[in-house]
């Protein structure tokens, strides 16, 4: 599966900490219900999963094991690796649909979520106290997106129109 633009996108919106690289992965509801499985301990498929390397710093809470876990890779001297980000494109293909907005934009909402919880940031942890969820709303509007992952969540609070 490909996504053309994807990495060209995430590259011109993420955060200036975030300079060097990430892997994107597409795969199937079955292969991401069994890594949500290994991982996560939850027996059913997500749509998107980040997998912080060794190196790039604190463990993102929930959001599984390290890209060492995944299997070995050989350390360069080129620039830092944050991690994996792993998206269900049949996930991603549904929620597009149930959001009104295309498969691409559908991917560069999921790349972006994954792309903070490599970087650190987790909205379920108490201590975030909503700084995931600006950064991701920022983010997103300068990228040209109109809806977020936070923002879809069950139970989640309304945007805020302030800023």
């Amino acid at each position: 599966m490909r996504a053309p633009g994807l990495s060209a996108w995430l590259a011109r919106v993420a955060p200036r900490t975030a300079r060097g690289e990430v892997a994107v992965a597409l795969v199937s509801d079955a292969r991401m219900r069994e890594l949500n499985r290994r991982f996560r301990r939850k027996d059913t498929p997500t749509d998107v999963l980040s997998f912080p390397s060794e190196t790039s710093g604190p463990r993102a809470s929930g959001v599984g094991p390290r890209a060492s876990d995944l299997g070995p890779r050989t350390p360069d001297l080129g620039p830092r690796f944050f991690g994996d980000i792993v998206i269900s494109a049949m996930t991603a293909r549904r929620q597009a649909r149930e959001t009104g907005h295309s498969y691409a934009s559908e991917l560069k909402v999921l790349a972006l979520h994954g792309l903070l919880h490599l970087l650190g940031y987790d909205h379920d942890d108490p201590s975030d106290g909503g700084r995931m969820a600006r950064l991701e709303r920022r983010l997103r509007a300068q990228g040209g997106l109109r809806a977020g992952l936070i923002e879809r969540a069950p139970g989640a609070p309304a945007p805020s129109t302030q800023k």
